[in-house]
């Protein structure tokens, strides 16, 4: 750590605090996120060692955070990152209501360009959200936070764990489009709810599939049509839905790719992409707005054993899905 001064604090994660500092030498600045070892024969928290290895297998993609070094520092160790000045929820959070077109079109086609550089080196992030997309000075976005990433095989066979979950990147796409995000789900039945209620009920008809997932036969749902999204989001183009409802369709195997979705009609329709340099970086004191501190569980959190109405935050959520009788 002697060659750094630290500059401030820039937030704080599950695994360790971030801040801004400079090289003594070099006067680079870059976000150093200092993790903790709770004893230390417990040695490299597996999050933290995800995340070094994801990072160093794809460490020459632009659209993709930079890690500039590993030390150790006292009881545990230090990352150094590029320093970024924002993030995509700073930029929704400040953004004037709607996202100009030209913009969204510009953030999407940087996710996507670095989602598919991370699918071609197997490489899935598994924890794709605006706050881990890093904005640079220059309007860079770039992925960020690996510490659930995972190699991946593409014949499918190797298995992960189910609670797992990531925003992807149509729901992403969907909230600059909107503003706000488009499930906002507060728990699991929530969330789930939110997407039916929108893509309609889940079904083998539509997904033959579903019947392999965990749970699959502890709750079912009244059948419910989808609601169109240009319903949804009126004032979307049919290019911008088009490709959007390929991101959200539900079975996995028929979304469509990064690289597919890079081709589409969409970027290239008007407006044209904005160039990052003609993007606004909304900034705060440190660089990075501070993420929230984690805290206990849910107290409203899902469990398939108990009662519906006992696992919601607004029980009249679900009515529409519930069996008649």
């Amino acid at each position: 750590m002697d060659q750094y001064c630290i500059l401030g604090r820039i937030g704080e994660g599950a695994h360790g605090i971030v801040f801004k500092a400079k090289h003594v030498e070099t006067g680079e600045i870059v976000a150093l996120k200092k993790v903790a070892l709770r004893r230390l024969e417990d040695g490299i928290p597996n999050q933290a060692l995800r995340e070094i290895k994801a990072l160093q297998e794809i460490e020459d993609s632009p659209y993709v955070v930079q890690l500039k070094a590993v030390f150790p520092h006292g009881a545990g160790f230090v990352l150094a990152f590029e320093f970024m000045l924002s993030d995509l929820a700073e930029v929704v959070r400040h953004a004037q209501r709607p996202l100009a077109q030209a913009h969204v079109k510009s953030y999407l086609q940087m996710l996507l360009k670095g989602v598919a550089f991370c699918h071609a080196n197997n490489i899935v992030h598994r924890d794709l959200k605006p706050a881990n997309l890093l904005i640079s000075s220059s309007g860079q976005l770039k992925i960020a936070d690996f510490g659930l990433a995972r190699i991946f095989s593409p014949d499918g066979s190797r298995p992960y764990t189910h609670q797992v979950a990531t925003r992807a990147v149509g729901c992403i796409m969907g909230e600059l489009l909107n503003g706000s995000p488009l499930f906002p789900g507060e728990n699991d039945i929530e969330q789930l709810c939110c997407v039916l209620r929108i893509l309609g009920t889940l079904s083998p008809k539509v997904w033959p599939e579903i019947t392999e997932l965990p749970d699959y036969n502890k709750i079912s749902f009244k059948e419910q049509a989808p609601v169109p999204l240009e319903e949804v989001l009126p004032d979307a183009s049919p290019q911008a839905l088009d490709l959007l409802g390929q991101f959200l369709l539900c079975p996995p195997r028929r979304r469509i790719a990064a690289s597919q979705a890079l081709l589409h009609q969409y970027f290239f329709t008007a407006p044209l992409p904005a160039h990052p340099s003609e993007l606004l970086i909304p900034q705060r004191p440190g660089g990075l707005a501070p993420k929230a501190h984690p805290g206990p569980p849910h107290v409203h959190d899902f469990h398939v054993d108990r009662p519906l109405e006992e696992s919601l935050l607004n029980p009249e959520l679900i009515q529409p899905f519930i069996p008649e009788g």
